[in-house]
């Protein structure tokens, strides 16, 4: 799909997930049904998402861990996805530097490190090495829509 200057004005306008078609449709001079029917196709080739986003720092008894994995086969991508399965996971980065991926754990009391090595990290083959950082405290902020 081309993202023509239309498409890139409605995901400028949508960058807090709120704003109504109709707002939208107005400040560009265009239909609502125009602006409906382009966030349709954006969601439908993959470019647009419409996501809740959770702080798990306010969630009572929650712990997020990073975990840097070093792999033995170049198969950053696969591996990636393999991981991005995984219980708990809620993100997986192919990275540059130390390590091939980075991959955020949240964890409860029901499930924590132990249980994720051992009832899911073993699912996966070719790991050389992994380094566990637990975060005390992550500082979030909204990154500005560079568009």
């Amino acid at each position: 799909m081309k993202l023509d200057e239309i498409n890139i004005e409605i995901l400028r306008l949508l960058k807090n997930g709120r704003e109504s078609f109709s707002t939208i449709a107005e400040s560009l001079g265009l239909t609502e049904n125009t602006v409906r029917s382009r966030v349709k196709k954006l969601e439908s080739e993959g470019i647009l998402s419409f996501q809740g986003v959770v702080d798990p720092e306010q969630i009572p008894r929650h712990q997020i861990m990073i975990i840097g994995v070093k792999l033995v086969s170049p198969d950053l991508f696969k591996k990636g996805k393999e991981f991005s399965a995984l219980k708990g996971v809620s993100r997986v980065s192919v990275v540059t530097g130390r390590y091939d991926l980075i991959v955020e754990v949240l964890f409860n009391e029901d499930f924590g490190l132990p249980e994720f090595y051992t009832g899911e990290v073993v699912k996966i083959e070719g790991i050389s090495s992994m380094e566990t950082f637990v975060v005390y405290k992550g500082f979030n902020h909204v990154v500005p829509y560079v568009l």
